[in-house]
């Protein structure tokens, strides 16, 4: 009677254990897949305010407050943009001081706790930029995909796919230069964002499901009248275009594309994201909880990438500086496809942030690729 006691105890405390690691598996899982603005990603540090004045503000001295180039400064119930560390100007040795462009809303103060993000505009595009748009809604598969569509003279179009981190308005960087060559732009939300319908588990999915987002605005675009279709993706976004680039319904309408830090290995974006948000000790179980719960076949993603099955034009921007997506992953794949890949570096850049960091070089590289697209 004893023996059957202790064994009954002992198998309890296994099925107490094993349901107690799945739990922390599940919640660590759940963790490296929210996709939220408010979710940092590696590389986005935080910081302190030091100081602040009309035309600056003074941060703690970090990899990230160094880098050149425009940038959302984002904090809680806070927004502002700064540009470019400020180079005449006396301040200690530890501290950066950059240029305050403007403050977009909540109050930046000494003490605050921010970060710079590549995220620059809130809102949508009249109001953050005077450019008109139509709202429009996407046939998606669970609902109503909003999305804003800017009109344009020529038949190929632009669709701009944000990624992990950020919302439909980081795109937002590139309309002032995509108005300029009249262009048609649809900006689609995505499974999940604001506005959007969340999905029943509520978690994002790395482009591995966010891809028939990017599928239905292509379908949306043809139907508006495009005869071609440039898929811009950022980060995530960039994996789901090249996942959607690759299904054969819309294989056909794809002119070209253009992928910006593109996470093309699901495995190390995981990593990099428990390094990030888990405790040393939940990050095994973290990585491969996720990858189970969101469906992640790197042998998918790796056959899209596949530089042998790459038939349309396709310009790469990527940094090594990258804490993401593994910069190695782009620059092997323009090596193996010189004719259709085009590949320009950007260092001193932060995951899917090489427009905030060379906005003029970004514009002009992207300007030579469309224009024999258009």
């Amino acid at each position: 009677m004893h023996l059957v006691r202790t064994t009954a105890m002992t198998a309890a405390t296994m099925i107490g254990a094993g349901a107690a690691a799945l739990a922390a598996g599940r919640y660590a899982g759940d963790t490296l897949l929210g996709t939220g603005p408010d979710r940092p990603l590696p590389g986005e540090q935080p910081l302190t305010v030091r100081a602040v004045d009309a035309a600056t503000v003074t941060l703690d001295r970090t990899a990230a407050s160094l880098r050149p180039g425009t940038y959302g400064l984002t904090g809680r119930g806070l927004h502002a943009v700064v540009g470019p560390p400020v180079a005449d100007v006396s301040h200690p040795h530890d501290r950066v001081v950059r240029h305050l462009e403007r403050i977009t809303h909540g109050d930046l103060r000494a003490g605050v706790r921010v970060r710079l993000t590549p995220q620059v505009h809130l809102g949508d595009p009249r109001a953050a930029l005077g450019l008109d748009h139509d709202d429009v809604d996407l046939a998606g598969q669970d609902g109503p995909l909003p999305a804003w569509f800017l009109r344009g003279a020529r038949d190929t179009y632009v669709i701009a796919v944000h990624g992990i981190g950020t919302t439909r308005e980081h795109p937002m960087v590139l309309l002032p230069f995509l108005r300029k060559t009249r262009l048609p732009v649809l900006v689609p939300a995505l499974r999940g964002d604001p506005g959007a319908p969340r999905p029943a588990d509520g978690i994002g999915r790395l482009g591995a499901a966010e891809w028939q987002d990017v599928a239905t605005a292509v379908e949306e675009a043809v139907r508006h009248g495009a005869r071609h279709v440039v898929l811009h993706g950022w980060s995530t976004g960039a994996t789901a275009a090249l996942l959607a680039a690759a299904d054969p319904r819309i294989r056909p309408h794809i002119g070209g594309l253009v992928l910006d830090s593109p996470v093309l290995d699901w495995n190390a974006a995981l990593h990099a994201l428990a390094a990030r948000r888990l405790p040393a000790a939940l990050r095994p179980l973290g990585v491969r909880a996720a990858r189970v719960r969101a469906g992640l076949d790197q042998g998918t993603l790796r056959a899209a990438a596949d530089p042998a099955r790459l038939s349309v034009p396709t310009l790469l921007l990527h940094g090594p500086d990258d804490a993401v997506a593994p910069w190695r992953h782009s620059r092997d794949l323009a090596a193996r496809r010189p004719d259709l890949v085009t590949l320009r570096t950007v260092r001193d850049a932060g995951h899917a942030a090489l427009w905030n960091a060379d906005r003029a070089g970004y514009e002009e590289t992207l300007r030579r690729f469309l224009t024999p697209l258009m």
